[in-house]
């Protein structure tokens, strides 16, 4: 029986815990999708976990959803993360960078060219984004030529090569949520007919070929994906999710050195059904909030090998000490999530100012 206080390891790097940081989208990348020094306090704050996953990244100017969200394509960008790995591994924190092509999901008013968003197919997410001013819907996307896609892989290389010069200790590709990896995934999203949509096995295909890419570039080892089977956001619709990612690990399973799969938003029985299929590490994300019983019980009946858990990092920054020590635990103040200044990112007290 393992417990959150349990070393583990993934690939060549030793976590000396099983409580992740999931990912978190905090839009405080102000000046070219660069991060700053209040962006290395906030995760160097959050070091002492097992492994921190930042927010979605960018890979490419075409790869942005949302206003104020930091990229990894640009030399600037990575001169800017370097601060921010390096204050976490200072204070001998490892870090992953979580690599987000929002596909579909995003408005000309992010790019300078004021051209359309990119999916596997002309489908509209019927969701919405903030622009800056007010909420705008997303527009049908342009559907993702045979270049199109050769260019989204490559993209998502340049990024992981990127993240490593940047100080990163690996990547996540961000398979969930309704970005573009699941939008493939999906055949309410994916209705092509080619080789990349039709049946489970050519919907999985594009997510195989990201993986690929990027383990031959830094390694399988650094190299993780988060999925969300089931989950609706973005719009996303799936007839027959059990079936979609029985296929897609059929093709995982090959490729089991990967570092972890990361299922976000996912229920125990979905846990359980990747672990009778999954060879390798899985991380577990139950999106519960402060309410750590669903991922403890899971990791401690074998289900999971780690979990990973969001706003309850976001509030609290030695969020494992006060698990040790029984609480009392901050409560994560929404109104401040997204944007802002250090309210609400820097400044939630640890246990010895409580």
């Amino acid at each position: 029986m393992s417990t959150l206080f349990d070393p583990i390891t993934l690939g060549g790097l030793e976590l000396p815990n099983r409580l992740f940081m999931a990912p978190m989208t905090r839009s405080r990348a102000y000046v070219g999708g660069q991060v700053d020094g209040l962006v290395a306090e906030y995760y160097a704050q959050r070091a002492s976990a097992g492994l921190i996953i930042t927010e979605g990244t960018q890979p490419s100017v075409r790869g942005q959803g949302y206003i104020n969200t930091p990229g990894l394509h640009s030399a600037e960008q990575v001169e800017a993360w370097k601060r921010v790995t390096g204050a976490v591994h200072e204070r001998g924190g490892r870090i992953f960078a979580q690599i987000m092509h929002t596909g579909r999901v995003g408005h000309p008013s992010l790019y300078p060219d004021g051209g359309l968003p990119v999916a596997p197919s002309p489908i509209a997410s019927g969701q919405s984004l903030f622009d800056g001013s007010g909420m705008v819907e997303h527009p049908v996307p342009r559907e993702l030529t045979y270049s199109d896609i050769a260019e989204a892989l490559d993209d998502f290389v340049s990024a992981a090569r990127n993240a490593i010069t940047a100080g990163f200790d690996g990547v996540e590709l961000h398979g969930a949520n309704g970005y573009l990896i699941h939008q493939f995934l999906a055949d309410g999203a994916n209705q092509r007919t080619d080789e990349y949509g039709g049946n489970p096995q050519n919907r999985a295909r594009f997510a195989l070929q990201v993986i690929d890419a990027v383990a031959d570039t830094i390694g399988a080892e650094r190299t993780a994906l988060r999925l969300s089977p089931g989950n609706p956001f973005n719009g996303i619709t799936e007839s027959d999710t059990e079936g979609q990612y029985l296929a897609l690990l059929d093709g995982l399973n090959e490729r089991s050195d990967l570092a972890f799969l990361h299922l976000a938003m996912a229920s125990r029985e979905t846990a359980e059904l990747f672990r009778k299929e999954w060879q390798g590490t899985l991380v577990h994300n139950p999106a519960a909030g402060l309410d750590l019983a669903p991922a403890v019980s899971a990791l401690e009946d074998g289900v999971v090998d780690a979990v990973a858990l969001g706003s309850a990092w976001l509030a609290n920054p030695d969020l494992l000490d006060r698990v040790r020590a029984g609480g009392p635990f901050n409560e994560p103040d929404s109104g401040t999530f997204y944007g802002g200044d250090h309210r609400g990112y820097t400044d939630y007290p640890a246990l010895d100012q409580a």
